[in-house]
């Protein structure tokens, strides 16, 4: 199970749609506790994956900065940096 969640806001281009679903979709994962729910909480699970997924959304259309925009690729870059000193 994932147990990183990442940064959404203040990137541009700005969050995907599939970027803030797998965000919700890990979310939910961690806190039910569960990869893949059962056939009789399927119908809940998937509420609640909706359901974040709308907050988040909500929260990053919201949010303000004056910071400029981060690049992925230079985040991702410095999370490599990160891992190899942390896994040396």
């Amino acid at each position: 199970m994932c147990r990183n969640i990442k940064v959404l806001h203040n990137f541009e281009p700005p969050a995907t749609e599939d970027e803030v679903h797998a965000s919700a979709l890990q979310y939910v994962r961690k806190i039910s506790g569960t990869n893949k729910p059962s056939a009789a909480n399927a119908a809940a699970f998937d509420t609640a994956v909706a359901a974040v997924e709308r907050a988040t959304r909500t929260l990053l259309d919201s949010l303000v900065t004056t910071a400029p925009p981060k690049s992925r690729e230079a985040e991702a870059a410095k999370a490599r940096e990160r891992a190899v000193k942390r896994f040396r």
